[in-house]
């Protein structure tokens, strides 16, 4: 089946008409891409090999933040919410850990979160990194390596190397110390904006930490992004999702719906103005019976 994914939406209808009827799918736990995967064998299959990765600066002349910035925003998806994360302790040390607790915030600058869960109070030795040395890679994590992501998460001590146990490749950032994960098909390199400490509502002690990193150079699989570098292929990225507990989930369809228009649905059929009707005078009335002091 051919996906169609207009760069822009003309007549949406007639667009939507042309793909499949959205179809009605009972939930389903499948066994994990590669059942068999031992520590160390890096990512199920070789198909990320050999691929050309482009750089991207933010605001350099070309790329995802081409004006107007909203491009971003607008046309790259945040990319599901299952992301690791490359840091270097200020003693040298490599870790690389997978977060659920991964977003994008903002897209001028391009702002991310990363938030912590802290163990007896202390830092997690990513949060740790982070905050001492400033800088880290976010790395979007895609279908062909979950089982070496999923491996990151073992409660190592911080002199251990989960780049080794996990047998994933570190490749040379561009403009920060920690390496980005070379099967990784979407990564971005950051620098720390701020940080703060959440105190348990329950205990009083510290509980939970957050992160916010400005991404300062994006890199993009060249195979993976259209030739504007502003439309990601999700059929080729095939990024995971963490979805509870040791659930994660894939992306293998989607649909799109329109944003209406105010000024634009109050014009159409007769349910939708008695709709708009009833709202405009259900506050009205509201406004009115604020006014007499009326409560209800």
């Amino acid at each position: 089946m051919k996906i169609i994914i207009p760069k822009k939406h003309g007549d949406f209808k007639e667009i939507e008409s042309k793909r499949d009827v959205f179809p009605k799918k009972e939930w389903k736990v499948t066994q994990s891409l590669c059942p068999g995967w031992k520590a160390g064998s890096g990512a199920s299959d070789d198909e990320w090999k050999g691929k050309k990765m482009i750089g991207i600066d933010p605001y350099g002349t070309v790329g995802l933040f081409l004006v107007p910035l909203g491009k971003f925003k607008r046309e790259v998806p945040d990319l599901i919410n299952y992301r690791f994360v490359s840091s270097v302790s200020k003693d040298g040390i490599r870790n690389l850990a997978p977060f659920s607790y991964t977003n994008l915030c903002g897209h001028d600058p391009p702002i991310f979160t990363i938030g912590f869960s802290l163990a007896g109070g202390k830092f997690k030795d990513t949060m740790q990194n982070i905050v001492d040395t400033g800088e880290c890679v976010i790395n979007i994590i895609s279908e062909w390596f979950a089982e070496a992501a999923n491996y990151t998460s073992i409660d190592a001590p911080a002199d251990v190397d989960e780049w080794t146990l996990s047998g994933l490749t570190p490749v040379e950032s561009t403009k920060v110390k920690p390496p980005r994960v070379g099967e990784s098909a979407f990564v971005v390199e950051g620098k720390l904006v701020n940080h703060q400490i959440f105190k348990s509502l329950v205990t009083g002690k510290d509980s939970s930490g957050l992160v916010v990193v400005q991404g300062i150079q994006m890199h993009v699989r060249e195979d993976v992004v259209n030739e504007e570098l502003n439309l990601i292929d999700l059929a080729l990225l095939k990024p995971i999702s963490r979805l509870g507990g040791i659930m994660y989930g894939r992306v293998s369809e989607g649909f799109e719906l329109q944003r209406p228009v105010f000024e634009e649905e109050r014009k159409k059929e007769d349910d939708i103005k008695r709709a708009i009707f009833q709202i405009e005078h259900g506050e009205l009335r509201k406004q009115h019976e604020a006014r007499r002091g009326y409560v209800g």
